[in-house]
């Protein structure tokens, strides 16, 4: 089989490299970070420009009409940069829920401002007691004077904090754990009703708490009752987003400790000629090639499947959960004390790698979700 990249994906790909090479490295995240947003402005700006926001979305509705090929190959490179610009919560969760599921009004209205970066966006779905089952919604909606208002609590809101508009997961009708019942509204995010506390997660990415109290909605969004499927879409697709991501952060953890082994000295030699130690960075180079092949073969199965495949994205997600923790755990490690340190992007890494492990599903859960499928 031939997974040579075409032109324009190669295109793609150099284009987030370079940035990354050129204009994002580990001092400037750092002072990224602690700037009030958490993220650039420029950036952002600069993500338009370039086109990456447009990537996830379809021709017809004024996108490049990328492939979940293309959308791998720049979370790879965000991946190694360690990008902490919102683009997996605007541009892939938010606008791709309204491109799946909104109206031709409502896709004109968001999705043109969502690819020209003059729009923020975040999707709300997840709550404290739902863990990782995309059906477990109490946050309730119900129809007062002819619309709806969300009453509820919403947990770990990527990009939250920092939304103008959120897409609102909330049960219309039926028990909690209901399949059925499940709508999705739109929703002004500097609303009144509506209680933000934002936080930077362990990883340096942005998330909010978010109260609604008979918070007023926008439109529906979608089917009402049957938003479910919808849903477990736009995760999946998320999922396998951060797939990617993932594998991009390994490559840079092996190449800084293969780096590391080589300078640093103990005993008058290197470490990276005991062999003990040329044996684990041997496991940590054979985590990442393994985990790069299942990405591969997800992205391949979906997109073939029209962006949907349950048992290859579970497969992925679970065999580069376990490459991840391997690698991340052994990156910090072998660097000794230093790897802990905040001055070092290998500490860093490791966290991001540790986050991407429980998001949208743990390894665990991704393991039974495979062997039930």
């Amino acid at each position: 089989m031939d997974f040579s990249l075409n032109s324009e994906q190669q295109m793609i790909q150099d284009s987030v490299s370079k940035f990354i090479l050129n204009d994002y490295d580990f001092e400037t995240r750092r002072k990224i970070l602690e700037t009030n947003t958490g993220y650039s402005q420029e950036n952002w700006r600069l993500f338009a420009e370039l086109g990456w926001l447009m990537l996830p979305f379809t021709e017809e509705d004024g996108g490049l009409g990328g492939s979940m090929v293309d959308l791998m190959l720049v979370m790879e490179e965000f991946g190694k940069g360690m990008v902490v610009e919102p683009f997996l919560a605007t541009a892939v969760m938010s606008g791709g829920l309204i491109a799946l599921a909104g109206n031709q009004a409502q896709k004109d209205d968001y999705l043109p401002r969502i690819m020209a970066g003059e729009l923020q966006m975040a999707f709300a779905y997840a709550e404290p007691q739902s863990r990782y089952h995309l059906n477990n919604v109490k946050c309730s909606a119900s129809e007062s004077n002819g619309e709806f208002v969300i009453t509820g609590h919403k947990s770990v809101v990527l990009n939250g904090n920092h939304a103008d508009t959120l897409i609102v997961a909330a049960r219309t009708s039926g028990a909690t754990n209901d399949n059925n019942g499940i709508s999705l509204f739109l929703v002004d995010a500097n609303h009144p009703s509506v209680k933000r506390e934002g936080y930077a997660n362990v990883d340096g990415h942005q998330a909010a708490d978010i109260w609604f109290d008979k918070t007023p909605t926008l439109s529906l969004l979608g089917e009402q009752d049957n938003a479910l499927p919808v849903i477990n879409n736009i995760i999946d697709k998320a999922t396998l987003a951060i797939c990617a991501e993932a594998v991009g952060a390994m490559q840079i953890a092996n190449e800084r400790t293969v780096e590391y082994a080589k300078t640093r000295k103990q005993f008058g030699r290197t470490i990276g000629t005991f062999q003990a130690l040329q044996h684990r960075l041997v496991n940590m180079f054979i985590e990442h090639q393994q985990a790069k092949s299942i990405l591969l073969m997800a992205v391949l199965i979906m997109d073939s499947n029209n962006g949907q495949d349950a048992k290859a994205l579970s497969a992925a997600k679970s065999r580069i959960g376990k490459a991840a923790n391997l690698v991340g755990r052994e990156a910090v490690q072998l660097h000794g004390a230093i790897g802990m340190t905040d001055e070092l992007d290998v500490g860093h890494i490791f966290k991001r790698l540790t986050t991407i492990q429980f998001l949208f599903g743990s390894t665990d859960i991704h393991t039974k979700r495979f062997a039930s499928l």
